[in-house]
């Protein structure tokens, strides 16, 4: 029997429930000493101030619960551009040893390039600082040991990676969606970061790797680690479990530029119950085929036996969408007239496949009616509604840079664990570091194979 599209009553009562993830994950680590800052507002330096730097930096302008007291950078004009960016006359560092001797300082933000962000986020800890670092959390097999090591030994100290999706009201109730068995069981994740050119190499007069060190294997993990690691991480989160072994296929193919880390990949990714994510990464075009061709470049789809979601995170000019489809059945045909009317075309048989399902939006907490709003505020929920039915507006959150920011420095005050804690981040950074040795050796890798990786190396720990 073809399945009955769901009722207004069924998915208000729960698409739109309100997300229960960020209270549930918050989770009570031993208490810290209080921070310095009057007011209870956190002190914190930067530590590089190139793009990603001033990006965060612009943003935390607007986070009440954070201060920024210092920046840092080896080029002198990022490190002009922090101090501008930060809007409170911070003091400049050329080395972050400096900044990290402060006593006066309660954390520090990690956003330098991949390759050095095991030996600043190390060494931050070892000065008593809390940490956020950008993601990858590491760069090679022994810092993964190395970090958890160091970062169990000293509990107190918060340690958040850059994460921002596990700060998604979406995404949360996206994951509670799937934990109420409204999408069946989930089988597979679709995932894609392309772009259109994609990284471009620049022109300087010297330290041209350093400064185009995305592209050079020597300090970057390529499209793997400043792309797909997000998505590897949604779909770690959407199917409650890491993955056993991954397979790839990366491609060096059409950016001529003196670059070594490939400029394509597409990566399959095996997890307990043989559910996979199938992801990929390209430099020659940005479609993206989902939400109605509306958005381009990144965004995930989550397939279950009973429905789908539709996922993208927001930038500063896009808001976040989150669309839910049920799934369609086909239409009930008799034996007799199915004899009958089947048509085979080259040997297929054609048959009806169902209507499509019409997509409805993700709800989030103030849409949802609890019973307890005024008139207006009833009616308001009743408009916004309407309004999402006809496309007219989306349910909008907050940037969820911001709120993972906010939320760093309230586990710095509280000792709250982070949403996106050390095991999260080393697990992301694992995914990479396997990922890019199966396109490299061009076999399957288990990820059970990085318990023995770099184990008694101690360059991840003397450098």
């Amino acid at each position: 029997m073809a399945s009955k599209q769901p009722s207004r009553r069924e998915f208000v009562k729960t698409a739109g429930a309100a997300t229960l993830a960020t209270a549930a994950a918050s989770i009570s680590a031993p208490a810290i000493q209080k921070v310095k800052g009057a007011n209870n507002v956190v002190l914190f330096g930067m530590i590089g101030t190139g793009g990603r730097g001033t990006y965060l930096l612009k943003h935390l302008r607007s986070i009440d619960s954070g201060r920024c007291i210092a920046v840092c950078d080896i080029d002198d004009k990022a490190l002009k551009t922090g101090i501008e960016q930060a809007g409170t006359n911070p003091k400049g560092y050329k080395d972050y040893r400096e900044m990290l001797a402060r006593n006066d300082l309660d954390a520090v933000l990690i956003a330098v390039p991949l390759y050095l962000h095991y030996l600043v986020t190390r060494d931050a800890l070892l000065a008593g600082k809390h940490v956020f670092c950008e993601k990858s959390l590491v760069f090679k097999a022994e810092e993964v040991h190395a970090l958890r090591s160091l970062a169990n030994s000293r509990p107190r100290q918060t340690l958040q990676v850059g994460l921002q999706r596990r700060y998604s009201t979406f995404y949360q109730t996206a994951k509670q969606m799937i934990e109420k068995g409204m999408l069946g069981t989930v089988t597979h994740v679709i995932a894609q970061w392309n772009r259109n050119p994609g990284w471009q190499m620049k022109a300087v007069p010297t330290r041209q790797k350093e400064t185009n060190w995305r592209l050079f294997r020597q300090y970057s993990g390529g499209l793997t680690a400043e792309l797909a690691s997000h998505q590897i991480d949604v779909a770690d989160w959407m199917f409650g479990s890491r993955p056993e072994f991954v397979v790839g296929v990366g491609g060096l193919d059409w950016m001529k530029d003196g670059r070594d880390v490939y400029d394509n990949i597409q990566l399959i990714y095996q997890y307990p119950g043989k559910q996979k994510l199938i992801y990929t990464s390209i430099s020659t075009n940005r479609h993206l085929a989902l939400f109605g061709g509306t958005r381009t470049e990144f965004g995930e789809c989550i397939l279950g036996t009973e429905g789908t979601i539709e996922i993208t995170v927001g930038t500063d000019n896009e808001p976040t969408i989150g669309l839910w489809y049920y799934e369609p059945r086909p239409k009930n045909v008799t034996p007799a007239k199915t004899a009958k009317k089947e048509q085979v075309i080259a040997g297929a048989t054609l048959v009806s496949t169902g209507a499509a399902a019409k997509p409805f939006p993700i709800l989030l907490p103030k849409d949802q009616f609890t019973g307890r709003e005024s008139f207006i505020g009833r009616e308001l929920k009743f408009a916004r509604r309407w309004l999402y039915s006809k496309g007219v507006m989306v349910p909008e959150e907050r940037n969820p840079v911001d709120t993972e920011l906010d939320s760093f420095f309230d586990c710095v005050r509280t000792g709250k664990r982070p949403l996106a804690d050390l095991e999260i981040g080393l697990a992301d950074s694992t995914a990479v570091i396997l990922s890019n040795l199966a396109m490299d050796e061009g076999r399957r890798v288990y990820f059970s194979e990085i318990e023995k990786m770099g184990v008694g190396e101690s360059k991840a720990q003397r450098t």
